[in-house]
């Protein structure tokens, strides 16, 4: 029999989570915003409420719950605010799961028990200036020299880089090559602070303004041999799978942000009138409720049958995609129909509108393009 309601633990999350964002998150991210702010405060809360330790085990420091646990509290935070979400997905995704995923025993108990707390936040080393898709034409090197990786290169719009709570980066770098004459690529922790390594100034973004984003410079930053994550040369096979896991909690993102705008528009047109009545007894306002509705709701059953299919250990490269994909373009355009429907106060940054107008764009352009998603779709199915 198919249940697509959800289990008392996770319904109860779903709520605590919900609960926070209405509260505490809403009245004043605004302000964080526009004053391109990191909400630190708001992250401290998150990480008392184990959020940032959701899917991960309590014997290094986390909640003992699973991928999908993350997904619903991106969800209900997106709904009302992407930056914060953003700082969790990247934090638990991005910046712990690759040490948890392959990281030794000695790593995990090392870096792990901050990351799950949320007293420090890890970051994601993949995209370089001049490549992002396409993640195998790094440039960045390390090489050995007396025990230490020599690291130099950059790399480009990273999260959680370089706020006073980073405590790491684990970036991709070019190792020596293979047989076959393609890259070698690693992995490997470079704690911030270390020589070498420089963070530049934060970016001017048209979204997430409340989160940190930044690039990243390794000019001969030395780090232990023992920093490698993983087995050499599988780097970059390892960031993949990082990618395909982090396409639904970008989903499921994607899914708060679009629930939030079909929220604000149901609010707004029982408020607002025009002609002498409220504007939600026009059909026309109405039929583009329902349109967005439609759109959120298709999009949050795909990225649970990805997460779905990833917890019983079944292939979800395609599902995951699909999620990404789907949800992506949904959160697109319930912000541009938000938009349209507030009028001018939805170009106003002091309605949540034009802040999810603002956030949706990158949906379609981190952890893997639109275009990206429809060539693995393709592949999957088979197609040359």
């Amino acid at each position: 029999m198919i249940d697509f309601r959800l289990g008392d633990e996770y319904e109860a999350l779903r709520k605590t989570v919900r609960d926070f964002a209405q509260s505490e998150v809403a009245p004043v991210i605004g302000e964080y915003y526009e004053r391109e702010e990191f909400p630190y405060d708001l992250v401290a809360t998150m990480g008392r409420m184990g959020l940032f330790g959701l899917p991960f085990p309590e014997e290094h420091g986390g909640m003992g719950g699973d991928y999908f646990a993350l997904c619903l509290a991106l969800e209900e935070l997106a709904r009302v605010d992407s930056s914060v979400a953003i700082t969790l997905e990247a934090g638990v995704s991005l910046g712990a799961m690759p040490i948890h995923r392959f990281g030794s025993e000695e790593q995990k108990r090392e870096w792990l028990p901050a990351l799950c707390t949320g007293e420090a936040l890890g970051a994601f080393g993949l995209t370089e200036p001049g490549g992002g898709s396409d993640a195998g034409a790094t440039r960045t090197t390390a090489r050995l020299d007396g025990g230490q990786w020599v690291i130099n290169g950059s790399k480009a719009f990273i999260t959680n880089s370089g706020t006073d709570i980073t405590r790491l980066v684990t970036v991709t770098a070019v190792t020596g090559q293979q047989p076959d004459g393609r890259k070698e690529i690693s992995t490997i922790i470079v704690p911030s602070g270390t020589p070498g390594f420089t963070v530049a100034p934060k970016y001017s973004k048209v979204g997430w303004n409340a989160s940190d984003t930044h690039e990243l410079a390794f000019d001969d930053c030395r780090v232990p041999e023992a920093n490698l994550l993983g087995e050499r040369g599988r780097g970059y096979a390892q960031f993949l799978s990082i990618l395909d896991e982090g396409r639904i909690a970008i989903a499921a993102l994607s899914v708060g942000l679009a629930q939030g705008c079909v929220d604000e528009c149901v609010r707004y047109v029982g408020e607002r009138e025009a002609f002498g009545q409220k504007i939600g007894t026009y059909q026309a306002i109405q039929f583009k409720i329902a349109d967005m509705e439609s759109r959120a709701h298709t999009a949050r059953l795909a990225y649970y049958q990805a997460a779905a299919k990833m917890l019983r250990g079944e292939p979800f490269k395609k599902e995951a995609a699909i999620a990404k994909l789907v949800s992506s373009n949904a959160a697109m355009d319930n912000a541009r129909e938000a938009t349209q429907i507030f009028g001018g106060y939805g170009f106003m940054n002091e309605f949540p509108v034009g802040r999810f107008y603002r956030d949706a764009k990158i949906l379609e352009i981190g952890e893997g393009t639109s275009e990206v998603q429809r060539m693995l779709i393709a592949r999957e199915l088979g197609l040359p």
